[in-house]
């Protein structure tokens, strides 16, 4: 009886998970675009203050002086995107992608459109929606937060990272749209790079932000379906050409 009780709800996670998934494909076919169902992580343990240990130790790292003629590094590293157990790896960027595939197994979807279904909006806050996303070249970072930035009052933030500098952040712009029931709202903005640290970006509110009645507006059945587009800015182009 343990045994078939075990398999049967695993049947069901699994009936549940290809029913969001052909939901969103037939609300999305028709643009031809790939969905991708991301679940909730929910960090028990919620730990906003990555960033600013990443920044001491860039600048305890700058500080003392080379007397040994040994190879200096880049000593900038980018903290673990991911809220899974309050992760404390750190690294560079070219190790960024790896760490996330490998240590928490993010999903990785490429195409200029994509659709990122989220699942379980419910869920009580601080919770996190990830996903990585490879185009024209480079790879982004979706990262949907449901938090608190009033007691009581939870908030969705959805943001883009490239996986790059702030540099080659500025030859992108990227598109949220959410679209349901004759509504529609999109956001447009240049993408931030890691290196900035999605807290921060949070907290400056430069992203999508959806109160939890307007969420609420465009989720079905607890699920919320963004669309998702990567377009390269005008003077990256002109670049490419010479």
């Amino acid at each position: 009886m343990l045994f078939f009780t075990q398999c049967f709800g695993a049947v069901l996670d699994l009936i549940h998970l290809r029913f969001q998934h052909y939901k969103a494909k037939r609300v999305f076919s028709a643009a031809g675009q790939l969905v991708c169902v991301v679940n909730p992580t929910h960090s028990l343990k919620y730990a906003p203050t990555r960033c600013a240990a990443a920044q001491t130790s860039v600048e305890q790292s700058v500080l003392p002086p080379c007397h040994h003629h040994e190879a200096v590094h880049d000593p900038q590293l980018v903290p673990c995107m991911c809220p899974l157990f309050s992760c404390p790896w750190e690294g560079h960027l070219e190790v960024v992608v790896s760490h996330l595939r490998q240590t928490h197994r993010i999903n990785i979807l490429q195409g200029a459109e994509i659709v990122f279904l989220a699942t379980d909006m419910h869920l009580p806050a601080p919770t996190d929606w990830i996903i990585m996303h490879s185009c024209l070249g480079h790879q982004f970072l979706l990262v949907l937060r449901k938090q608190e930035k009033y007691e009581g009052h939870p908030q969705f933030f959805a943001t883009m990272m490239l996986i790059g500098t702030p540099t080659q952040a500025d030859n992108f712009t990227y598109r949220l749209e959410l679209n349901r029931n004759q509504r529609r709202l999109k956001w447009e903005a240049t993408p931030r790079s890691v290196l900035e640290c999605v807290d921060s970006v949070i907290s400056d509110g430069d992203c999508l932000v959806l109160n939890t009645s307007l969420a609420q507006l465009f989720s079905d059945n607890g699920s919320l379906a963004i669309g998702i587009a990567i377009t390269t800015s005008k003077v990256h182009n002109a670049e490419d050409e010479m």
